[in-house]
């Protein structure tokens, strides 16, 4: 019996479809429309260069240090993560300015953190990291000691500023947090981290922004009351896709940590569009084949293990109203589809699908490559295949 193909086999494989016709690409894939991303980029860097902000797109979503490095090219700061283990594999892949805008507490892990911060500046890089608690800055301070560290980190309070989850309430909490990190020599204090993530995903832009509008006080409150203590406060740093044009006008952010913009997915396309909103394009879709067709309903073969639906089931794109399409959940392996519409007809077998997944970042972290597509979806050839280096990086 032929052996079973291993990672560097399904790697081999995919760099053989190089210079492929789309129509070749096995499905389920994840496949990345690279004119729609690069467009999406340089509108990016056109929106925070008009508003004279930072941008730090976060890693979470596209956990590759290929994507990181493109869009430092363009003129993005450096990248965001969630886990120390991420940062690793985007330091391992070459990237050297990276912020952790997350809590960490685990002694293992912290260790992790002080020797990465001080691989990244010994070849001229940075760390950054997120704090709420006097015992996390403690431990951070401890860690550091304990590595030896001559470098030191960058340290961020985070407020919560209508999340919900990390972060001590704006105000004399915060002052006493960024007072707490400032006594050890080996913390510097970066600035307050303040992102409303429940934000993002609210489908009326009149929402997003008077949520916004209340982040943007409780930071430039906080900011002020640091200041009179005596302490400069750097940054400012959050905000999202959803909701970038608020933070950029506000005058109190100073970075935008927004990822999601460089692929989208269906929940952004339900948000009501802001007029100042960068026109971002889907750019992400799962590659998908018609494998059984019935009277009621077609059958393809991307299932749940391809796609992430905690934001909801994903579309089917790029279908003239004659052939709508909606997805139905099918299980781990296969997705239901319904003619969507009273003159829509069924896909026949072995009908080549795009779909447009509910949530771009769980979505990637389920692939191990990115297919990258030069030309758009109907006629374009594989041009390169994106490792997912930060795949599974959880800790």
């Amino acid at each position: 019996m032929k052996p079973l193909p291993d990672l560097p086999d399904l790697l081999g494989a995919l760099q053989a479809s190089i210079g492929q016709r789309v129509d070749r690409i096995d499905t389920p894939s994840l496949v990345v429309d690279l004119d729609a991303m690069e467009r999406n980029i340089q509108r990016m860097a056109d929106f925070a260069r008009k508003h004279g902000v930072r941008w730090r797109p976060h890693a979470k979503m596209h956990k590759s240090a290929e994507i990181a490095l493109l869009l430092q090219r363009a003129g993005a700061t450096g990248a965001c993560v969630q886990k120390v283990a991420e940062a690793e594999a985007l330091a391992t892949g070459g990237v050297s300015d990276i912020y952790i805008s997350n809590e960490v507490v685990a002694a293992t892990k912290l260790m992790r953190v002080a020797r990465l911060a001080a691989q990244l500046a010994a070849r001229g890089g940075r760390l950054a990291i997120a704090v709420d608690s006097a015992e996390g800055i403690e431990r951070l301070a401890e860690a550091m000691a304990l590595a030896g560290s001559t470098h030191g980190i960058d340290v961020f309070v985070e407020i919560d500023v209508g999340q919900g989850r990390c972060g001590v309430p704006p105000g004399a909490p915060a002052v006493a947090l960024a007072l707490a990190v400032a006594r050890h020599a080996r913390l510097r204090f970066a600035g307050l981290q303040a992102y409303h993530g429940r934000a993002q995903h609210l489908t009326g832009a009149a929402e997003r922004r008077e949520a916004i509008a209340a982040a943007v006080r409780a930071a430039e409150h906080t900011r002020a009351l640091i200041a009179q203590a005596g302490l400069p406060v750097p940054l400012v740093t959050g905000s999202g896709t959803g909701t970038l044009v608020h933070e950029a006008a506000s005058g109190v952010y100073g970075e935008l940590q927004a990822g999601s913009f460089l692929f989208m997915d269906a929940d952004y396309a339900r948000n009501e569009r802001e007029p100042a909103q960068p026109a971002f394009e889907q750019a992400l879709f799962v590659k998908t084949q018609v494998i059984s067709v019935s009277d009621s309903h077609a059958v393809c073969d991307a299932g749940h293990k391809s796609h992430a639906i905690d934001s909801g089931l994903p579309t089917v794109a790029l279908l003239p109203p004659e052939r709508a399409l909606r997805y139905a959940n099918g299980g781990d392996e296969h997705g239901v589809l319904y003619a969507d519409g009273p003159k829509a007809r069924l896909p026949a077998l072995g009908r080549m699908l795009w779909l447009v997944p509910g949530h771009c970042d769980p979505t990637v972290n389920l692939h191990d490559f990115l297919i990258g597509v030069r030309g758009g979806l109907a006629m374009g050839v594989v041009e390169r295949i994106i490792r997912v280096d930060a795949r599974g990086a959880l800790t």
